[in-house]
């Protein structure tokens, strides 16, 4: 039987990349890899993959399976991230999309795009090795156990580079993103391995914008504000969906539906013109997406950590409002440019 798959231990955000001094033991930095948490065991037979929600991932990638039965040398617990890397203009970057598409309910097609993206596993942690249980060691020795395992294993199964030094940290912060990359963790090396504890700490980049309210979907509940939706301008003056603001207070959530009454589009016979929104993979299947347009006219200052094509890549936060702004003036022009970097580099 494979060894049980425990709750991931969980990373608590900081704004700067910390002090080793500070933190008894010291820390380890890596890079943060931007896929799909998973702890792969492997019992010398059978695999299975969970995920941080405690999903079976397994079924969803066979080629990983395949790739874990053929090269692993022996039985172990391996918590890990799964990523998809695409080619774009010379240089490999992980593609998030490409990566979402594979959660999908027929086996055919989970079978064509393991072949046509075809997912890697980026190991970074060692729970068990053997018979022998390392969740009570340090992470120090947890890592020296997971370099001997894997270091060896070829594509498609890596283990994650470390360094102890925080500068280092510092340029991969800087550099890693143009590989599709969102940040760095810390580990504290004298620590053993906690479920579901925000033990670690993770360094993502905090950047702001301006961007016009679009209109917003109603909270789950029935009552207020759940989500306002979020644009921005491309240089043809066409308006496009970004992302969505949400996490309002319960108050909140209702003062925003008076404030953002006049700004409610409406048809010829006064009723509010709605759309239907697109649904994530990870939607509920009977959650409502409708969506209540609004007139873009009023801009809002958000906080993002980066972009996944033209939409933000999580859930934005609000900042304030900027009745100083135009609507207009809210373009892409003013979002951070990054420079591209290939994941094979970060993987040397």
């Amino acid at each position: 039987m494979p060894h049980e798959i425990p709750a991931p231990m969980l990373a608590k955000s900081v704004p700067a990349v910390p002090d080793p001094a500070k933190t008894p033991g010291g820390l380890s930095f890596e890079p943060k890899w931007d896929g799909f948490r998973a702890l792969v065991s492997w019992d010398g037979t059978d695999v299975e993959i969970g995920s941080r929600g405690a999903k079976p991932l397994t079924r969803y990638f066979p080629e990983l399976v395949e790739a874990f039965t053929r090269l692993l040398p022996e039985p172990c617990l391996i918590d890990g991230e799964i990523v998809v890397p695409k080619q774009v203009e010379g240089r490999q970057r992980l593609d998030w999309d490409s990566l979402t598409q594979r959660i999908h309910p027929a086996a055919s097609r989970v079978a064509m795009l393991a072949e046509k993206t075809p997912a890697m596993f980026i190991g970074f942690d060692l729970l068990a090795r053997g018979d022998r249980d390392l969740q009570s060691e340090s992470f120090a020795e947890r890592r020296a156990q997971l370099v001997d395992l894997l270091g060896d294993v070829p594509h498609p199964v890596h283990v994650t580079r470390t360094t102890d030094d925080p500068a280092v940290a510092e340029q991969w912060l800087a550099e890693f993103e143009g590989a599709g990359l969102d940040g760095v963790v810390a580990k504290p090396l004298a620590q053993p391995y906690a479920p579901n504890k925000r033990t670690m700490f993770k360094i993502k980049h905090a950047r702001t914008a301006d961007v016009v309210a679009i209109g917003y979907r109603i909270h789950k509940s029935g009552q207020g504000v759940g989500s306002l939706l979020v644009g921005l301008y491309n240089d043809d003056g066409v308006l496009y969906p970004v992302g969505a603001v949400s996490a309002w207070s319960n108050a909140r959530r209702l003062e925003l539906i008076d404030e953002l009454e006049p700004l409610v589009e409406r048809d010829d016979a006064g009723d509010a013109v709605t759309a239907d929104g697109e649904k994530s993979r990870f939607s509920a299947p009977d959650r409502d997406m409708t969506s209540v347009r609004l007139r873009p006219e009023r801009v809002l200052e958000v906080r993002y950590d980066q972009l996944e094509g033209w939409r933000f890549r999580h859930t934005v936060q609000f900042e304030r409002w900027r009745p100083d702004r135009d609507a207009r003036s809210c373009t892409y022009d003013q979002l951070e440019s990054v420079t591209d970097y290939d994941v094979r580099d970060v993987l040397e």
